[in-house]
């Protein structure tokens, strides 16, 4: 999932590339946009609208993202979105009345937020993300008898979710996990662009969620 790309128009794909978590974007990323635009037969000119994943999730990961798409959309004076992973991690994992999108935040915790998903896959947030303890995650979310659990957090957690489930006989269900998120992404981001919400490179900004832990660190001093 990380580092993932997709290139489209309109919703119909033109090239795409699965991240690989353990390689650094900083080492692949340029190279993956430029291999996309040459199967699709196209220059960066070409590409009308810019999106990236703006988070919660890897610091690193996130500032490497939004400041190449910074750079993309301002030197070619084109509009660029930065979408929440949790909207599409949701959006992913397909139509439901509650669904649990779930990211790992590290040290074994989550970013997690709830969403309902329409069937033409309209996202709506329910709650708002937060950065948990596993068990935190249980206890903000005991009382529904029926979720949908989504995203590499969920499956990170799998084993507690479900003994959680059948605890208490609830009827919790497991998303399959998305390959490629940039494809949710980019749709995302043309829902805001035919919105007429549109973001400049400079205003984009990253959800962290949680201070980082050079902040904690600090903090601890």
């Amino acid at each position: 999932m990380g580092g993932s790309i997709w290139l489209g128009k309109g919703t119909a794909e033109l090239a795409s590339v699965v991240g690989d978590a353990k390689v650094s974007q900083s080492a692949s990323l340029l190279n993956d946009i430029s291999n996309s635009l040459e199967r699709a037969k196209l220059k960066l000119e070409d590409v009308e609208v810019f999106a990236c994943a703006s988070g919660p999730g890897s610091f690193t990961g996130l500032r490497i993202g939004i400041a190449t798409l910074k750079a993309l959309a301002a030197s070619l004076d084109k509009p660029c979105f930065g979408v929440s992973t949790l909207y599409a991690v949701a959006r992913a994992a397909g139509a439901s009345d509650a669904t649990v999108a779930l990211l790992p935040a590290g040290r074994g915790e989550v970013f997690a937020q709830q969403f309902s998903v329409s069937d033409d896959l309209r996202v709506t947030p329910l709650d708002s993300a937060s950065h948990l303890t596993p068990q935190k995650l249980i206890e903000r979310y005991a009382s529904f008898s029926a979720l949908m659990w989504a995203g590499t957090g969920a499956e990170a957690q799998r084993e507690l979710i479900e003994r959680e489930a059948q605890s208490s006989k609830s009827n919790w269900k497991f998303a399959q996990t998305e390959s490629n998120l940039a494809r949710h992404i980019a749709a995302l981001a043309l829902e805001l662009f035919q919105a007429g919400e549109i973001q400049s490179p400079h205003s984009l900004r990253a959800i962290y969620v949680r201070p980082s832990d050079a902040e904690l660190n600090q903090k601890c001093l």
